[in-house]
């Protein structure tokens, strides 16, 4: 996600809560340390290049070096240990999984360029997303770690649905997004990304809904839970992973607030989104694009989200 254009709201350092420590491993020259923030609040996007545009991100021709491609012969069950809980712990639990974008968006402009109502205001239906330079696109990394969650948290006995599974031409548009989540009546709601910023930036990063009360919008009866879900989220990822938060957005914390995103202002219900790594930074590409890694991203997102609804 790209956080330059007028819509732009500046990330807010979210107030300090008591805080869980979770330390990186130690690496060649450096103790790389992190305060997470676990289950303790009290209460990503829907575009690339400015909040829910839908330019299409083009590599460049003179950027970073080209890291390598996913391998098709990483299986996406194969995994580390199953979410915590055990089968059944999440039985009559609804979580819906929205995989940004859709590989087939780029042949839809004119669709995906129609304007929506986010209550704030109107923006386009969706985006292209973005890409690595080597051509690994956004919207085949979200669907690949959506399919490896459900397969995790079917385990667990919850009931998963996608807002999309290959299965659409183009979108769904952002409201129609929330909309489904809404009328699941889902307990948790995540939106999977991977962030098209710019070389050097890396890390991840959640994004909360802030409080909107306007038009069709209104955030406020979903605030506290859904910070609640997107700091055990970030929490279990970096347990998961490895990765570290942002360096470019959240202050350090992995934890940014937004209200000019349409698929979290019409949302209902328990809602985040997560950007699990700068897709143009070659550091994070060569993650993102390892299906070893992306099963360990399924993962922390996955114990996030069981740790949420187990309370």
């Amino acid at each position: 996600m790209s956080y330059a254009g007028p819509e732009f709201e500046p990330p807010r350092r979210p107030r300090r809560r008591p805080l869980t420590v979770a330390l990186a491993a130690l690496v060649p020259g450096a103790l790389l340390g992190w305060v997470v923030y676990e289950g303790l609040g009290s209460a990503t996007d829907d575009g690339r290049g400015g909040p829910e545009s839908a330019a299409v991100r083009t590599p460049s021709a003179t950027g970073d070096a080209k890291e390598p491609g996913p391998s098709p012969t990483e299986p996406a069950t194969s995994a580390p240990a199953a979410a915590p809980g055990g089968p059944g712990a999440l039985k009559g639990k609804v979580v819906v999984i929205d995989p940004g974008h859709n590989p087939a968006n780029f042949r839809h402009t004119a669709e995906i360029n129609a304007k929506v109502n986010i209550g704030t205001g109107y923006k386009e239906c969706d985006t292209t997303g973005t890409a690595t330079n080597s051509g690994y696109t956004e919207a085949e990394f979200t669907l690949d770690v959506a399919h490896r969650m459900r397969t995790l948290l079917e385990k667990q006995g919850a009931t998963v649905r996608l807002t999309q599974d290959g299965d659409r031409s183009y979108g769904p548009c952002i409201d129609e997004r929330a909309r489904i989540g809404n009328q699941a009546e889902a307990d948790a709601v995540v939106s999977v990304h991977a962030d098209g910023s710019g070389s050097g930036n890396r890390g991840f990063h959640v994004i909360l809904p802030g409080a909107v009360n306007s038009g069709a919008a209104d955030t406020r009866p979903i605030v506290g839970a859904s910070r609640d879900l997107g700091e055990r989220i970030a929490g279990r990822f970096v347990r998961a992973t490895g990765s570290t938060p942002s360096n470019y957005v959240g202050d350090g914390t992995g934890l940014v607030t937004r209200k000019d995103l349409g698929g979290l202002n019409l949302s209902t219900v328990p809602k985040v989104f997560i950007e699990c790594g700068n897709m143009r930074d070659t550091k994070d590409a060569a993650q993102l694009t390892s299906g070893a890694w992306r099963q360990k991203a399924a993962q922390g997102i996955s114990e996030g989200i069981v740790s949420f609804l187990r309370g």
